[in-house]
């Protein structure tokens, strides 16, 4: 994920250079909501993209942040519990 977030944030920084149709901000959000945060940050400050168009910024931020928070869970072995607990209160099929 982080390779294609990357990859894609790399590829609209250079259609923007060529003045080409651009990604859509919904699809690089949406590669760094899927687990590419990581290559999506890493990508806006290697070549400086994205950076400062808000609030585009703030979510890749914020996907950031949730990842290495949900990764911090599961490498404590705390994920699995909170995701047992919070399945416990979907209602059961009939």
């Amino acid at each position: 994920m982080n390779g294609i977030a990357f990859g894609l944030m790399v590829a609209d920084k250079r259609r923007a250079e060529a003045a080409v149709r651009r990604i859509p901000e919904s699809t690089l959000l949406l590669w760094a909501f899927l687990g590419g945060a990581f290559g999506t940050v890493l990508a806006a400050r290697l070549v400086r993209h994205k950076t400062r168009k808000q609030p585009f910024a703030t979510w890749m931020l914020i996907w950031l942040w949730l990842q290495i928070i949900l990764i911090g869970l599961w490498a404590l072995g705390l994920l699995g519990p909170l995701v047992t607990a919070a399945l416990a209160y979907l209602p059961r099929p009939a």
